[in-house]
């Protein structure tokens, strides 16, 4: 599904360079390469602060203590998404509402969002999902007429482009209150390790989001907050400090990839390809297609059968989950499009090393099948 030793070979000496230098000072924990690497994201992102932690769903979890949530409060967010997203809410004792998303782009469905939103409503969570963004504009105009929060999940398109209306852009993670991402080395900037972090324009936010990734502390020894443990190793920040200098690259290399299998695969009746939404560039952390037809468990098991990895983000949505079975509520709408999707999509492997040879193997194994 990913290539990450072929991606190593090509930066090796980089990589091992950086390495090195922290091996040689010693400075494991808030070494120089954290902050570093902190300053280079943020310009990357436009400027906004950035607080490292030691994973997404970490940083998922401070998002949501900064804001002084009550137990009880209810967090929008979609039902198809991977379970971090809604485990930490359960996990502060707030209460997931799992809303259905368009099977166009994976991501909320803004009507069926608003028909959610309650009094006891503090939070909506777009999920970027696959690459692309959600429809920004409209949750920050639902979050402005309700006095929402919103806490943008970016860990599967940092990098991508959000186009407004009025001609202005913004990267993913900037757009809402907080942005959170991950640095799981399968990410699109992913380290070699754990690692994670936290977007936010707000000076006096970013200030107790970095106390709170700390022990609450505001000083040594001075704890203003109940806090976490939650940090980026020193070795992780040097290496996604070589990464970062190749982000624009490895995004680009995704896209051209999505275009081969765009052009193979498009004539292929029981598949939808993903689509583009003209508000949002799409970084494809994940090619993930549609099958009709029910046919995506037989097709799952012939391409392994040729040597073609595949997976399925995600088979189970959230609201049949146990863990969730009693601290959640669906909205009104229902979750009719997150049922379908669980069914019937399939993620094509795809990374910065592909080659058309291998992708033309992957479109002739597809098209085989359905012939």
């Amino acid at each position: 599904m990913v290539d990450l030793q072929t991606q190593y070979q090509k930066i090796k000496a980089e990589i091992d360079l950086a390495i090195s230098n922290v091996l040689t000072h010693g400075a494991y924990i808030n070494g120089a390469d954290v902050s570093e690497f902190s300053e280079l994201l943020s310009t990357y992102l436009g400027g906004c602060k950035v607080i490292p932690c030691a994973n997404g769903t970490d940083a998922l979890q401070i998002a949501f203590m900064s804001l002084g949530l009550q137990p009880g409060d209810e967090i929008i967010v979609p039902a198809f998404t991977y379970v971090a997203t809604a485990e930490v809410i359960g996990l502060l004792g707030l209460k997931p509402v799992l809303v259905d998303v368009d099977a166009s782009d994976f991501n909320l469905n803004m009507a069926h969002v608003r028909s959610a939103i309650t009094s006891r409503t503090t939070a909506i969570v777009p999920v970027h999902l696959f690459g692309q963004c959600a429809n920004m504009e409209q949750v920050l105009e639902l979050a402005n007429e309700y006095g929402l929060y919103v806490i943008e999940d970016v860990a599967q398109a940092l990098g991508a482009d959000y186009y407004f209306r009025d001609g202005s852009i913004k990267k993913a993670g900037t757009i809402g209150h907080i942005g959170c991402t991950s640095f799981f080395p399968s990410k699109n900037l992913g380290c070699y390790g754990d690692g994670g972090a936290i977007f936010t324009d707000d000076e006096q936010l970013a200030a107790k989001i970095k106390m709170i990734a700390n022990h609450g502390q505001e000083r040594k020894y001075i704890h203003k907050y109940i806090g976490v443990n939650s940090r980026l190793d020193t070795i992780q920040a040097s290496v996604l400090k070589v990464k970062l200098k190749y982000f624009k690259e490895y995004i680009l290399a995704r896209q051209d990839a999505a275009e081969v299998y765009d052009r193979l695969l498009s004539d292929i009746n029981q598949i939808v390809i993903p689509n583009r939404n003209l508000s949002s560039t799409h970084v494809f952390h994940q090619y993930t297609i549609t099958i009709r037809n029910g046919l995506r468990d037989e097709l799952k098991k012939y391409l392994e059968e040729k040597g073609i990895p595949t997976m399925v983000y995600y088979p189970v949505p959230l609201n049949e989950q146990e863990a969730f079975s009693k601290i959640c509520s669906i909205a009104s709408s229902g979750l009719e499009q997150t049922k379908q999707l669980c069914n019937s999509v399939l993620s094509l492997p795809i990374h910065t090393e592909m080659n058309q040879e291998q992708q033309i193997f992957i479109a002739g194994t597809i098209k085989d099948f359905f012939n």
